[in-house]
Order: C-alpha cells, then sequence, then structure tokens
C-alpha cells in the first residue's frame, strides 16, 4: 500500500468546462505556490468530458492537461479516474492514473488504512456493465473517427449537456445509502478504518462503528478541497 503524507491535497469532481475554469486557476494556484503539498489526489470528474481515445476532449482542455503535467514534475499526482474522465494514462506519463477497475485503492496514513476511490463503484449491474462498454478502447476509437467525420458534433452535444446539468443538489436519505454500499467493501478482511469518495457531491461524513466514511464535496459546486493531517484521528481539514 502507497502512503498519504502529511499536509497532502484532495480535489473531487470539479467538472472543468468552458464556463467553469476554476480548476484550472486552482492547479496555477498551486503551480506558482512556494509552498507546495507533498502530494495531490485528483478524485475524479475533474472534466465534465475527457477520454484519452476522444481527441476533441482532449484539445478542449490541453491547457489543464499540460498544466497537470508540468506541476507532476514537482509533486506527485494521484488521479483516480471517475465517469467524466478515464483512459488517461497515456495524456498523463508522471501521473498515477488509477482505472476504476483498480478501486477502491487502499493507501496507508499514520497506521490507518484509508481506502479511495472515485465513487462510482458497487453500483446496480446494469450500470457496470456501461462503464465496462464506454471504457471499451476499440469502442472508443470508432467513436472517435465517427465524431471527427462529423465536426465533433457528439462531444459537443455530450460537453454542452453536462454545462446544463445542475449538480449540486442534495441527495435525500444519503446515510442510508452509503451505509448500504459500505457493506460491498471489504472492510473486515482488509482492516479499512476510512472510507473516502467523491461522486455524490454531498460533502458528508459519517462513522458507522469503528468505520469512518467521507464523501468529498464537488468542488465545481463551493469550491472546496481538503488538506489531510493526523492529530488524535485523520482530518480532512476543508479548505
Amino acid at each position: 500500500m502507497k502512503e498519504i503524507k502529511d499536509g497532502a491535497l484532495f480535489i473531487s469532481d470539479a467538472h472543468d468546462n468552458a464556463k467553469r475554469d476554476g480548476f484550472y486557476q486552482f492547479l496555477k494556484k498551486i503551480k506558482n505556490s512556494k509552498d507546495k503539498p507533498p502530494q495531490l489526489f485528483l478524485m475524479g470528474d475533474m472534466f465534465d468530458l475527457l477520454v484519452g481515445q476522444i481527441s476533441y476532449t482532449v484539445q478542449q482542455y490541453q491547457n489543464t492537461i499540460d498544466l497537470i503535467n508540468r506541476l507532476s514534475k514537482e509533486i506527485e499526482i494521484i488521479y483516480f479516474e471517475g465517469n467524466h474522465d478515464f483512459n488517461l494514462a497515456k495524456l498523463f506519463p508522471n501521473v498515477t492514473t488509477i482505472p476504476i477497475k483498480k478501486q477502491p485503492t487502499l493507501f496507508t496514513f499514520h497506521n490507518h488504512t484509508i481506502s479511495l476511490c472515485h465513487g462510482d463503484i458497487y453500483e446496480e449491474e446494469h450500470y457496470l456493465r456501461y462503464t465496462k462498454i464506454i471504457r471499451n478502447p476499440f469502442l472508443l476509437t470508432i467513436l472517435n473517427i465517427f465524431d471527427n467525420s462529423f465536426n465533433n458534433f457528439l462531444s459537443k452535444k455530450i460537453l454542452l449537456k453536462q454545462q446544463q446539468k445542475f449538480i449540486c443538489r442534495k441527495q435525500t436519505f444519503f446515510h442510508n445509502f452509503i451505509k448500504q454500499k459500505l457493506q460491498k467493501y471489504d472492510i473486515g478482511d482488509s482492516k479499512i478504518n476510512f472510507v473516502c469518495e467523491g461522486h455524490h457531491h454531498q460533502n458528508e461524513e459519517f462513522i458507522f462503528e469503528s468505520l469512518r466514511y467521507k464523501n468529498f464535496s464537488s468542488f465545481a459546486c463551493d469550491k472546496s478541497f481538503y488538506k489531510i493531517s493526523f492529530t488524535d484521528k485523520i482530518i480532512f481539514k476543508e479548505l
């Protein structure tokens, strides 16, 4: 298991698009800072749509991609792929990219085991089949040819639809939803102390007996990100 370092930053669900460039500005501040964090965890859905094989989406975010790559030469960056950004390894050669099939991933922090993932795991079977299909490299290559042949109609349509979505809605019964979801985690055998996810945009933290659960806020909603530290327990300080 890899180790999380004191002072590491966590940011989730920035959903960067043509009208929302907060993620780029966030990265720029880190790049220009004299006091950089030792690690940066990108918890997925950092872009409204970024797919490694879809050239139009790469072009739209090239400035941010380049900035991440420059920053990755100075600090360690761990990128958990989400349902809006995936098949990214070739775009970020110095970044540790973690695809959905390797999530959740276990890390250690002050002798505690933390499970990290974007959050779109352990869903219903039809959703899991969908996520597998849309990540198929061959299918995406064909889609890219089709997209380029029609002036990137498909990519533009998806990106426009994403811009119009309201993504900051509070979920009713979120506590019960998470309680049931955690039953699918391998908690006991892995000796997990803390489960952290993005994806749901709820900015909630729960305690279930000896297990803590943290759902990160969506940066797109409130510009929140987190700095990890430890006193007598693990603390994610919202910044």
